[in-house]
């Protein structure tokens, strides 16, 4: 008998795998959308900022929010030493920030950004931004998960940056 897919009544004639390997892990994580984000904080040589999708609420009271960045990332150590840093949820018109900080170099060359708390960069046109202090760390394998506790947060009307099995999407 097929089992059925909860709320669509399709039959379910999906593989289930026992064994697996990293690409198709990352393919199933792909069926997953999720917003596109950029974190930042300020180091001693400047401002940093990395693109990560990887982010989730976790309370309301009191106000937390996590990310993870790759422990391989060359910006790693920073991220992990950061007491204060800023999480922007990008705009559905701004993939190429997404680009410019998911690539390595410098992407604060050449533009303009504010100063938040703890001087972290603070980046305009968001659909929402939330500058944190630093809360908790944890180990999650190659990635740490890093739970920042909510000081500030700025919202804008505006529809988000969608990234679904390995491209960028819109709201439909």
């Amino acid at each position: 008998m097929q089992a059925k897919c909860p709320g669509t009544g399709q039959d379910d004639r999906s593989e289930e795998r026992v064994t697996f390997d990293q690409r198709e892990l990352r393919n199933a994580l792909g069926r997953f959308a999720t917003g596109v984000t950029i974190v930042t904080t300020m180091t001693d040589d400047g401002p940093l900022g990395i693109t990560a999708n990887s982010f989730a609420s976790v309370s309301l009271d009191p106000a937390l929010v996590l990310w993870s960045p790759a422990r391989k990332s060359a910006r790693f150590p920073a991220f992990e030493a950061a007491d204060y840093f800023a999480i922007h949820i990008l705009a559905a018109d701004q993939r190429d920030l997404s680009e410019r900080f998911a690539r390595s170099g410098d992407a604060f060359h050449d533009l303009d950004f504010g100063r938040g708390l703890g001087d972290a960069p603070l980046l305009d046109g968001c659909a929402a931004r939330f500058e944190c202090k630093h809360a908790a760390g944890h180990d999650g394998g190659d990635h740490l998960i890093v739970v920042g506790e909510v000081q500030r947060i700025q919202e804008a009307d505006r529809a988000p940056l969608i990234y679904h099995r390995g491209a960028y999407a819109g709201l439909a």
